[in-house]
């Protein structure tokens, strides 16, 4: 990503930079996130939620909301676990496809639009055993504690937060370097958010996006946790990776055979994704 210098990218502007880049990156990640696997394989899980299904636990007979759940990929992956699903997104670009995914699968799934900050007034309070969070999404929040008090909202007493995210060391980290170094560039507390140029997206595609402005928002480690706790929730686990589902630093990191990305050398160095899960109280 390359920082934008337009001044007419303002960060408070987030939400509708954000929204026009991801109904931009629609098309490209129909046709680039192997969704015929799904289709032609009624047991096939998708990549993210076959690396969270051993922590995620067993969810068969429980009622879930799926949040920022972009093109129903990982949702149709949850319903196939056994739950019940709601995928909620603001982009009605990519829910299109998702409802297209979810009919193709069988799988009875309503889609909701909005904003995650409006999630509550949309679709209920208390209504969900569990809230799920793919990786790659609070990221794009402004604030951890606005996001954690949604959670709370939606979930029954008892319920669970299950969320698989970049690791903020990795957001605060530079852009590959000609001399290989991995320095931290970019904020790792929270603050205003950062706007960047992105023409591709972090799947193979031909041509550039049509809106390639983003707003990106790092929170800490203390941030997440300080702000779930203060929503009534409690972290039941916690834990770090030393990689991610998809290509973060370009040549710096190497692709194993489940398709996770580290680094190529000592990928122990980086904290590049984390798995939480925390009950409400």
């Amino acid at each position: 990503m390359d920082p934008a210098n337009d001044p007419a990218d303002d960060p408070a502007d987030y939400l509708r930079i954000n929204l026009a880049n991801w109904d931009s990156r629609v098309p490209h990640h129909e046709h680039g996130y192997r969704l015929q696997e799904l289709r032609d394989d009624p047991q096939h899980l998708s990549q993210v939620v076959e690396f969270d299904a051993p922590r995620l636990g067993n969810i068969a007979g429980l009622r879930g909301v799926h949040l920022q759940c972009h093109i129903g990929s990982d949702t149709v992956s949850l319903a196939r676990l056994g739950a019940s699903v709601t995928g909620l997104d603001f982009s009605a670009a990519a829910l299109a496809v998702a409802t297209r995914l979810a009919a193709d699968c069988g799988c009875d799934i309503p889609f909701v639009t909005s904003d995650v900050y409006e999630a509550v007034e949309v679709l209920g309070s208390e209504q969900f055993d569990f809230v799920y969070t793919g990786i790659g999404a609070l990221c794009w929040l402004p604030s951890a504690q606005r996001w954690a008090e949604v959670v709370a909202g939606l979930l029954k007493p008892g319920g669970f937060l299950f969320i698989r995210e970049g690791h903020p060391m990795l957001w605060s980290l530079c852009d590959p370097r000609d001399d290989q170094l991995v320095v931290i560039d970019y904020p790792y507390f929270e603050t205003g958010g950062t706007v960047f140029q992105q023409p591709t997206t972090y799947v193979t595609h031909e041509g550039v996006l049509d809106a390639p402005t983003i707003v990106h928002f790092n929170h800490s480690l203390s941030e997440i946790f300080n702000a779930l706790w203060k929503a009534g929730l409690t972290i039941t686990l916690f834990e770090e990776h030393e990689s991610v589902p998809w290509n973060a630093l370009a040549d710096e990191m190497i692709e194993d055979a489940d398709g996770e990305w580290r680094l190529r050398h000592m990928p122990e160095r980086l904290a590049a994704s984390y798995t939480l899960r925390a009950e409400k109280r």
